[in-house]
């Protein structure tokens, strides 16, 4: 079978709920994966930030094969012997307290507002039913009816209503903004450190330690989604420590999977996760031995392998190698770390069509929101890559 074939069974049989770049891939390694014809290219998305790690990573490959031959689920009916030392090499990395596997992202921030909720009626003492949780506009934290509810992209939200009531949206950045939005009914604050959908949009300095000091003032929760910007994508484990901050309640997934296996996690202080007795939450695979043996190898290599302090590097060489770039399509580059957006004009044309010129001489990207391509390669990269990469980003943007 060829490209076509493989793009055609989609189409017939395939939702079209996705609009892929026409690639096919079928094997990866490292930063370089190759398609059905036998043409390699480098990533420079690492899907969507879950392969940090880069594709295929041979110890987060063989700890699998292992563990897949002793033991892949027991349902949390049982205990297992990876979920433990799970718990406490993530806490001990991340500086938590305790921790709550689930298998996606959408599923982590799913159990996040039922805590957060939860810890408001029995902590707090708010009115059953009036919990309040503060977010943000232009805010992407997953795809379930309760997430898309406050979402501010009209897309993401046509035809699925009735949603769940009690969120309050507040713009990105604006601290001001969400001390006047507090209410005696607040519980929480829901924010990205770096907004990732939306166009890789950065707060002002120091926004995030205004955040974090009014939920302190205030008693309510922040909890910061770092499912893309977390474990290394940034140049730090989390994004929060570029401002120096703890939040309340975190949550994480993609790369805590290396690419391998779906695993999520709450990280929380104890107070807050502490309200779930048994019976009130659960999930069949969520901290199933086969991803929890996965995603600690992941952050054990993420660690040992220099990954996190890469990322910090060669973002800020593919940064400014992206800003020497002479193009009257470029609005803007910015960026943290190794994740970058270049936003264009809109007089551009939109960004998919350059996309799709880089595919076509080896790199794959995405674009998002229409005007923004999104880099994210793995945090393995080096310097001649990004040579590699940023000729042919020269080419097709000038």
């Amino acid at each position: 079978m060829n490209t076509q074939d493989y793009i055609r069974l989609e189409n017939q049989y395939g939702a079209k709920n996705y609009k892929p770049l026409d690639v096919v891939l079928t094997r990866g390694q490292g930063i370089w994966v190759w398609d059905v014809e036998g043409n390699r290219y480098l990533d420079f998305l690492s899907s969507y930030s879950a392969v940090n790690q880069g594709h295929c990573h041979p110890q987060i490959a063989a700890v699998m094969r292992e563990q897949i031959d002793r033991l892949t689920l027991t349902s949390r009916a049982f205990r297992n012997d990876q979920l433990g030392p799970f718990y406490q090499e993530l806490c001990d990395l991340t500086h938590s307290h305790v921790a709550l596997p689930m298998n996606s992202g959408a599923e982590a921030v799913e159990s996040v507002i039922k805590a957060a909720r939860k810890w408001g009626y029995k902590a707090k003492g708010i009115p059953d039913g009036q919990a309040e949780i503060i977010v943000c506009a232009n805010n992407f934290h997953g795809r379930t009816i309760t997430i898309v509810g406050f979402s501010t992209e009209e897309q993401y939200r046509d035809g699925y209503a009735p949603f769940t009531p009690g969120f309050i949206i507040i713009p990105f950045g604006d601290a001001a903004a969400l001390e006047a939005a507090i209410t005696p009914n607040t519980v929480a604050f829901l924010v990205e450190p770096i907004q990732g959908e939306a166009g890789i949009i950065i707060p002002p300095e120091g926004y995030l330690r205004d955040v974090r000091r009014l939920c302190t003032a205030h008693d309510i929760a922040l909890i910061t989604d770092e499912i893309q910007t977390g474990l290394g994508r940034t140049g730090k484990l989390l994004a929060e420590e570029h401002d120096g901050v703890e939040a309340d309640l975190t949550v994480i997934g993609k790369a805590l999977s290396g690419g391998f296996y779906p695993i999520s996690a709450v990280l929380s202080n104890k107070e807050v996760l502490g309200v779930f007795q048994p019976g009130d939450h659960g999930s069949t695979f969520g901290g199933n031995p086969l991803a929890c043996a996965v995603a600690r190898m992941a952050l054990k290599v993420l660690v040992e392998e220099g990954m996190i302090e890469n990322s910090a590097k060669m973002g800020d060489y593919l940064m400014a190698g992206l800003r020497q770039i002479r193009s009257p399509h470029v609005k803007e580059v910015r960026g943290k770390g190794l994740f970058v957006g270049v936003e264009l004009y809109p007089e551009a044309g939109g960004a998919r069509r350059f996309c799709e010129a880089l595919m076509t001489r080896g790199l794959l990207c995405k674009e998002t929101h229409q005007h923004v391509i999104r880099f994210a390669p793995p945090l393995i990269i080096q310097k001649d890559d990004i040579d590699w990469a940023l000729e042919r980003i020269a080419a097709v943007l000038s």
